[in-house]
């Protein structure tokens, strides 16, 4: 069934009028399907010669798009109109990247033809095996990830062509195909194993495990609940509407640079701590705590603002995160399966425990966000902390590439240029070094 969608209107105005002057503008205020009211400021340079400021973007749409809607107030997050629980319980990630590709949830022979062309695009250029020779063996997998997948476009010459539209699918497709490969090329080569060729007969998440951690000398059979866990976190981050990482796909793409180059930026700014280091940074002050018997000490320090609680609390979700309580069914599930007796993970679930029942945080709404659990699974499962921005980047492909052909099939698009409020020196007459 078609998503039911609406044209943005303009059926009020909004008056802006300058106390010095007296002189007022009218500015339309359209209306999406959902979600706020937005001022329409286009026109308000050329008519009143006025910037507006809004430093970080926090109160400014910089784009019209189709694809994620976020309540933060009440917990909400829809792809396309679907709420993330039930596209985590009931689809695949497959199934999840084509409905944000395209709109709508595939049938079964659309479902096919897609999982065929994903399936048989994840190899990559054998050539492409020697770039990661260049780099010492020590190098962070995200700094690696960030040259190889921009290096993508010197091998894929046929699907370059932005203004075509069959091109632009079939470099979706490489890109979503091709970048789970790169990441599991960077882990093995980060830890001296030789690099596992992808299997056509798996799952997108199982071949992924299969990449990761089997190994030439003998089988390895990937375990089921690893690779439903794997799925739902790939969901769970595929996309999150106009965050940094996606912010800056889109503006590299208004200069209609290449896909492959447009993603490359997008992992570069996800590598920022602020942003796709979030479920490391969780781990960390796992270790900083060190043991379960201080997490009552370290409760009191976050109260005392000593310490900072990372993994609680978001900057979006103002209520709780609606991804981290189908993470947390799912990291139950992977704990139990693995049967792991590790101090750290027994120190995260008593710092939940503790969080989740004290007045402080319950008051405050501070609740577990969907980093907490899924850098304790990822752990779990055998990934280093360095490979958690990595695996971050592969589920976020399919929203970077989403969003960069909505953006592309926009006819209005222009190329990005942020205005700025200029707080530096008046003109200055050049002095001779002579006389300075």
């Amino acid at each position: 069934m078609s998503a039911k969608t609406a044209p943005e209107t303009a059926e009020k105005t909004f008056t802006l009028t300058n106390d010095q002057s007296g002189q007022s503008w009218k500015l339309p205020v359209l209306q999406g399907t959902m979600g706020p009211d937005v001022i329409d400021i286009r026109s308000l340079y050329e008519e009143a010669d006025i910037f507006t400021l809004d430093p970080a973007f926090t109160s400014t749409a910089s784009c019209k798009s189709r694809i994620t809607y976020i309540d933060g107030d009440n917990g909400i997050l829809l792809h396309r109109g679907y709420h993330i629980r039930s596209l985590a319980e009931k689809g695949n990630f497959l199934e999840v990247a084509y409905l944000l590709l395209y709109g709508d949830l595939p049938n079964k022979t659309q479902y096919e033809e897609f999982r065929k062309n994903i399936t048989y695009h994840t190899m990559v250029h054998e050539q492409l095996y020697f770039f990661y020779r260049g780099f010492r063996r020590d190098a962070h997998p995200m700094a690696i990830m960030c040259g190889v997948v921009g290096a993508l476009a010197a091998f894929y010459h046929d699907s370059l062509d932005i203004s075509d539209a069959k091109q632009r699918e079939i470099s979706a497709h490489r890109l979503i195909a091709k970048i789970p490969t790169l990441a599991a090329m960077a882990f093995k080569y980060s830890i001296g194993q030789p690099f596992v060729y992808p299997r056509n007969d798996l799952s997108f998440s199982e071949n992924f495990l299969h990449m990761c951690f089997s190994v030439p000398a003998e089988p390895y059979k990937v375990n089921s609940i690893l690779a439903d866990a794997m799925d739902k976190i790939m969901i769970l981050h595929a996309d999150h509407e106009q965050n940094a990482s996606t912010s800056t796909v889109r503006l590299a793409g208004s200069s209609q640079a290449n896909p492959f180059a447009c993603i490359a930026a997008g992992i570069a700014s996800l590598w920022g701590p602020a942003h796709g280091g979030a479920n490391q940074a969780v781990l960390e002050m796992l270790k900083e705590i060190g043991h379960k018997d201080r997490v009552p000490e370290f409760i009191q320090g976050v109260k005392d603002k000593k310490y900072r609680l990372m993994g609680f609390g978001h900057r979006v979700y103002k209520n709780f995160d609606p991804r981290a309580t189908i993470m947390k069914e799912t990291c139950d599930k992977v704990l139990a399966e693995l049967g792991i007796n590790d101090p750290l993970l027994e120190l995260a679930m008593e710092l939940e425990k503790i969080a989740l029942s004290d007045p402080y945080f319950v008051e405050r709404k501070l609740y577990p966000n969907v980093d907490f659990y899924s850098g304790i699974i990822l752990k779990a499962m055998g990934f280093p902390v360095s490979m958690f921005t990595v695996l971050f980047a592969v589920a976020r492909t399919v929203g970077w590439v989403s969003q960069w052909k909505e953006m592309m099939e926009e006819p209005a698009n222009r190329i990005g240029r942020p205005r700025q409020l200029y707080t530096g020196a008046v003109t200055r007459d050049f002095v001779p070094m002579d006389k300075r």
